[in-house]
């Protein structure tokens, strides 16, 4: 077994487990893979079997079942994707495999979702829109994903606002999922933010004075850049994000240092160091007035929980700092800590 399917599988069990993968699947498409090449294709195998289970349930009319399927399918297929970006035609099929699970299940899920695309510079934004029952309007948290996360990994933090009455909107901004094409990471995510909150605004059942925000790792810093810009943010949570991207980039892993390579779209890891200093909430937290969550684990190995600590030190209104004491990146490994508290810290700041 190479070293990166070794650090795969040590590191990154907690997270695919978090997000939908059941540890039983898990185990059986790792277990005899030995090269990082057989990544995509393994993964990529899962993901057409629950496929497969969605389309023959779609034939036959039961419309629960489908959209469990293919939600499901849409995760592993992700997960095939999330970092494979050294073969970029592979990726790419499992992504698109991933986009089009995801958009068939969307009508059968309950609540059900909507896709949205918004013109952005030379591409497009793309979200998954859900609305709980009732007429509203709804409040509406934006679900901001990392360096390798995308849209369909959010299901089940979706359902957790969703089902405490709060509207989801699962957005890939630049840099990630189907944005990742055309558009490059960038720090200033304050204009990015911008277009989607004033998209959300218009949009029929949401109440544009109550938009919240939640990003996890990199979205961690996107969510507060977002806060630190765009007027009438009403709450903010940034779940295991840096405060200076570029200040810890020595220490990333390799699959991470690529992946913000090829979706900064840069030529070199010196062109890919010098881009991550531009992510950097410097001079901007101050600006933050939002009431702010800030969710650290103190294990963390990519981004230390001091990034935590100084957000919350410099923020301008209110922070409250969540730092556990045994969780990793992402916390994703005592997710029951944090996701309900999260949740309900939300909807106390949306609905009061």
């Amino acid at each position: 077994m190479d070293d990166r399917v070794a650090s795969a599988i040590a590191h990154w069990k907690p997270r695919f487990t978090a997000n939908g993968i059941a540890a039983s699947d898990f185990e059986r498409i790792t277990h005899d893979l030995q090269c990082w090449d057989e990544w995509c294709g393994a993964w990529s195998r899962a993901g057409r079997e629950h496929e497969d289970l969605g389309r023959e349930a779609l034939a036959a009319h039961r419309a629960l079942s489908a959209g469990a399927h293919l939600r499901q399918a849409a995760v592993l297929y992700h997960f095939a994707k999330f970092v494979f970006v050294e073969d970029p035609d592979q990726m790419r099929s499992a992504h698109m495999s991933a986009v089009g699970c995801l958009t068939d299940a969307l009508p059968y899920l309950d609540p059900p979702g909507e896709r949205h695309e918004i013109p952005f510079e030379n591409g497009a934004l793309v979200g998954i829109l859900r609305r709980p029952s009732g007429s509203g309007p709804h409040p509406v948290v934006v679900l901001v994903p990392g360096l390798d996360s995308a849209k369909e990994e959010f299901a089940p933090t979706e359902d957790l606002f969703l089902e405490r009455g709060l509207a989801t909107f699962s957005v890939d901004g630049p840099g990630q999922g189907e944005a990742e094409y055309d558009l490059a990471i960038r720090g200033d995510w304050e204009v990015p933010g911008s277009a989607i909150v004033d998209y959300l605004s218009a949009q029929g059942g949401i109440d544009p004075d109550r938009i919240g925000l939640w990003g996890v790792s990199l979205g961690g810093y996107y969510a507060p850049r977002i806060a630190s810009g765009v007027a009438g943010i009403r709450a903010c949570i940034a779940l295991a994000g840096p405060y200076d991207f570029g200040s810890i980039w020595d220490g990333l892993p390799v699959l991470t240092r690529e992946s913000f390579r090829v979706r900064s779209k840069v030529d070199t890891e010196d062109d890919a160091r010098g881009h991550a200093q531009s992510l950097s909430l410097e001079g901007r937290a101050g600006a933050i007035t939002a009431p702010l969550q800030i969710v650290m684990g103190k294990q963390d190995r990519l981004i230390p929980w001091q990034h935590a600590q100084r957000l919350a030190d410099t923020t301008g209104g209110e922070a409250c700092l969540l730092l556990l004491e045994d969780g990793n990146h992402g916390c994703a490994n005592v997710a029951y800590k944090h996701r309900y508290r999260s949740a309900d810290w939300m909807v106390r700041r949306l609905t009061t």
